[in-house]
């Protein structure tokens, strides 16, 4: 039997984890969207729903642009699909994410479902409403709050996802960990595709996620425990023209946030994310000066005013939201890139 959770508020969806998932089949006309990487999974997904229209892409970054929202919003125009169309999207984070807002904004909004391929995909950018695309400023600064029908994880589908890959997604279900003060969601490591382990990990991470998304849906407030990480996180992405992966970005990110926290007097996070960086062992950072990095933090959707205000870890569970001054940033900044690890 599959893991069932619910996300209830606002708008209520079920979220399933387990192998050989059944995917509902909707009422109406049905179109595919799916990541290339899992085709041989997304078609026979197709066969099986009897999806008729179907559009594969890459995934990645490239998937979250202008040009490739144009490519598949004129796709779907093309096929003359009505209003009570469902949108099948199959693959990892880029794909929900840019198949979410495909979804929203078509008609003004059908129907989709969620068929997440990765862990980063489970844990984090299918669950919680957020759709978006990038833009060359910077990472989801376009996208819209809408709910899907319901997210459907069917773990036989990491199979072939790459390691690396794997274990990036999982730096999202450590923060969960942090957010959430879940020293069990720290233990990564024996973690693997094939752990009996696993699918129980993942629900554990999603339900920490479901937990904050239903206290604060459009992200005002509790929500915004998510972006840990994220701030200096997406800088770097963005920095270095998305060569740096989400997933090593973030944990990068956590590293300099748990510096913040000790710099502020918190409990000292920074060895259980040099922990995470060591089973990770992601790309050495580029030789980035903090002013290359202030204009892409500067567009940050969670500043407030003129403030940019950073979530700050001060011990498991406890985190703080508030402006940091430049000062503490440069000087945590020279330190974190003392402490990176430099494979």
């Amino acid at each position: 039997m599959p893991t069932t959770l619910r996300i209830e508020s606002p708008f209520p969806y079920p979220i399933l984890l387990g192998r050989g998932l059944e995917v509902p089949r909707s009422e109406g006309p049905k179109a595919l969207l799916y990541d290339t990487a899992v085709e041989g999974f997304a078609l026979g997904l197709a066969q099986r729903l009897e999806i008729p229209y179907r559009l594969g892409l890459a995934g990645g970054e490239g998937a979250k642009t202008l040009e490739t929202y144009a490519q598949a919003l004129s796709w779907l125009a093309g096929k003359a699909l009505p209003r009570n169309t469902t949108l099948y999207v199959v693959g990892g984070g880029t794909l929900t994410d840019l198949g979410g807002f495909l979804a929203a904004s078509y008609l003004r909004g059908i129907r989709f479902i969620n068929v997440p391929t990765t862990t980063l995909a489970i844990v984090d950018a299918s669950v919680g409403n957020k759709t978006g695309i990038n833009l060359p400023e910077g990472k989801n600064l376009v996208g819209a709050f809408y709910a899907p029908e319901g997210v459907y994880a069917d773990l036989e589908a990491l199979a072939t996802l790459p390691e690396t890959p794997f274990k990036e997604g999982l730096v999202e279900a450590f923060k969960h960990g942090l957010i959430a003060g879940d020293e069990g969601l720290l233990e990564v490591e024996p973690l693997s595709r094939s752990s009996p382990a696993l699918e129980a990990y993942l629900a554990r991470a999603v339900a920490v996620k479901i937990a904050v998304v239903e206290a604060d849906p459009r992200e005002t407030g509790e929500r915004r425990k998510l972006n840990l990480g994220h701030t200096l996180g997406h800088a770097l992405e963005a920095a270095t023209q998305h060569q740096l992966s989400h997933g090593a970005a973030v944990a990068y990110g956590l590293l300099f946030a748990a510096l913040l926290g000790r710099a502020h007097g918190g409990t000292d996070l920074t060895p259980a994310v040099q922990n995470l960086l060591a089973w990770l062992s992601p790309p050495r950072l580029p030789p980035l000066e903090w002013e290359a990095l202030a204009p892409f933090m500067a567009r940050d959707k969670k500043t407030l005013g003129t403030s940019l205000h950073w979530v700050v870890p001060m011990g498991m569970g406890k985190l703080e939201i508030h402006p940091i001054s430049e000062e503490v940033l440069r000087q945590t900044y020279a330190e974190f890139l003392s402490l990176s690890p430099n494979p």
